[in-house]
């Protein structure tokens, strides 16, 4: 097997923002049109936050729906391209920002009532910083919810174990090249990386795809723990 780390995912993401954009903006995408956009979106709402970090917001598709709700969103990605295109936009603030930033306490944001990561955590060791940091950037008895590929649905015919996996690009256009790698979690995995990270974990959900009957993807909601503001 190639070796993967977390460096090609961003390499793959400033090859291909410019793509990414126009299948978002055109709805291209149908796992998210039918099911994964407005499943982020009811999650973050049904916990009424004032104000949110969406973590690796790529053109801020999120940030401008939950705008319209009446949220404030700060937006942050690595991406200079996609930060771009949000801020075009608008629905919110956003800065360019990499997630070893944020591990750095780089990040000058103030605290928010809800972090959220929606697909955005595909790397080991930068995801495994990144979460162990976040409890500073939260208010106290804030909450994290994390929208990401659901392991039994992804894991497919290899063994259910965490490790490197290969990018693809099926399903998406010719324009497309240079698939990212991704580190696969299994569910106890995550579960133990956010309980490690200082958030307890209040809330699992499983969006199902109306054509499919199966997961299409997996949230975590947790909330930030008391020892967690001491990290």
């Amino acid at each position: 097997m190639p070796e993967f780390s977390d460096k090609q995912i961003v390499t793959s993401w400033h090859t291909n923002a410019g793509p990414w954009t126009k299948a978002v903006q055109n709805k291209e995408i149908e796992s998210r049109t039918l099911v994964t956009n407005q499943a982020i979106v009811q999650a973050v709402t049904s916990l009424t936050p004032r104000r949110v970090l969406d973590v690796g917001c790529g053109e801020g598709w999120l940030a401008r729906a939950l705008a319209e709700r009446g949220i404030e969103v700060f937006g942050i990605d690595v991406v200079p391209e996609l930060i771009a295109e949000a801020q075009r936009l608008e629905g919110g603030r956003f800065q360019v920002c990499s997630y070893e930033d944020v591990a750095a306490g780089r990040l000058s944001a103030g605290r928010f009532d809800t972090i959220i990561c929606n697909f955005s955590l595909l790397g080991k060791d930068s995801v495994e910083h990144l979460l162990h940091a976040l409890s500073r950037y939260v208010q106290t008895q804030g909450h994290i919810v994390i929208q990401t590929l659901h392991p039994v649905m992804a894991c497919g015919d290899r063994p259910y174990c965490d490790g490197w996996r290969p990018g693809s690009w099926d399903g998406f256009g010719p324009e497309f090249t240079d698939p990212a790698p991704w580190y696969f979690r299994t569910v106890e995995s995550w579960m133990r990386l956010l309980r490690d990270s200082g958030f307890a974990i209040l809330e699992c959900r499983e969006p199902v795809h109306p054509k499919t009957s199966k997961p299409a993807s997996i949230i975590f909601v947790g909330r930030a723990v008391e020892q967690s503001a001491s990290r």
